[in-house]
């Protein structure tokens, strides 16, 4: 069905047939940033941006990137009104980016009033790939697209406690018991009745494992694959270690209501301690040298794309 409207199209995105290197860097539009105060935050911006353009370039020359055009858009939510564009991140604080996005469209009047439930489940954000070819080419060349990422451990660490330390009617019979089945040896028939109590070790094993007994899933793909952070020329770079400065930012560059400021709460299971990165050097204890080393590998890219510090 989309092969005739694709021969159409002239873009780049269409079809990846060889090397395809990014659009050149397109300069923010600061006109409604009113405030002097956000200085600092530009600057790290303008860093941030330069430094993952630079990267997709010596990347992308190295490596031919293919893949489907719907796929590249799936995780992009698509505010119209303030001309947003969002890629989710799991564990990187997009629940509440999700409950901003609904404040912008004028689904709520607040962000403090939105449930988990509404914001996951409630269906009110449309994503990018429910348009037709021609409004995703004019959402991604019009809009400003935003992308906010977290260090790979900490969100990867983050995602096993939420999904496996708390009870959980997905998490737990999906991909819980088929974990402790295939990397448990002697496990008991209770463990392989709920797929309850998967220990950190076991999950990583899943994770480095070419042959999972279960596919993967968003909260711990890489944001490499999420995102696609070398073929979408993203125009703001949010990180979850200084979320609220940029996201506040990012507000008053898209022109957002003056009252809507970033909410600060935590999402879910608000009595745990966030996940930092003493906690995560706990977790990684249980880990040979090797499985942290194979571990890193496997979010190299996005260590390198996003300018992390390697653990």
């Amino acid at each position: 069905q989309l092969s005739d409207q694709q021969k159409m199209s002239e873009s780049p995105l269409s079809r990846f047939g060889g090397v395809y290197l990014p659009p050149a860097l397109h300069p923010l539009n600061k006109t409604l940033v009113k405030d002097g105060k956000w200085k600092d935050v530009d600057s790290t911006q303008e860093k941030r941006r330069s430094f993952l353009h630079d990267f997709c370039k010596k990347y992308n020359s190295k490596k031919q990137l293919r893949t489907h055009l719907l796929h590249l858009v799936s995780r992009i939510y698509v505010e119209d009104r303030h001309k947003v564009l969002y890629c989710e991140v799991p564990k990187a604080g997009c629940s509440n980016w999700k409950r901003v996005l609904m404040v912008l469209n004028g689904l709520a009047a607040s962000a403090h009033n939105i449930s988990h439930d509404d914001v996951h489940y409630g269906k009110h954000l449309r994503k990018l790939d429910s348009y037709d070819l021609k409004g995703i080419y004019t959402r991604l060349n019009m809009y400003t697209k935003a992308i906010f990422v977290r260090d790979p451990m900490e969100r990867l660490v983050s995602a096993f406690r939420d999904k496996f330390e708390h009870p959980n009617s997905y998490y737990h019979p999906v991909f819980g018991k088929a974990i402790i089945k295939k990397y448990r040896h002697n496990a008991n028939e209770e463990a392989l009745k709920t797929g309850s109590g998967v220990k950190f070790r076991e999950f990583i094993q899943y994770l480095l494992d070419s042959h999972r007994p279960v596919g993967m899933d968003i909260h711990w793909e890489q944001v490499s694959k999420l995102c696609y952070p070398c073929l979408i020329n993203y125009d703001f770079i949010g990180k979850f270690e200084t979320l609220e400065e940029d996201a506040n930012y990012f507000l008053q560059l898209v022109g957002a209501p003056a009252e809507l400021k970033f909410p600060k709460f935590k999402d879910r299971h608000s009595s745990d301690e966030r996940t930092s990165a003493e906690v995560v050097r706990q977790y990684l204890k249980e880990l040979s040298n090797e499985e942290r080393q194979l571990t890193y590998d496997f979010y190299y890219l996005d260590y390198l794309m996003f300018n992390y510090t390697s653990p």
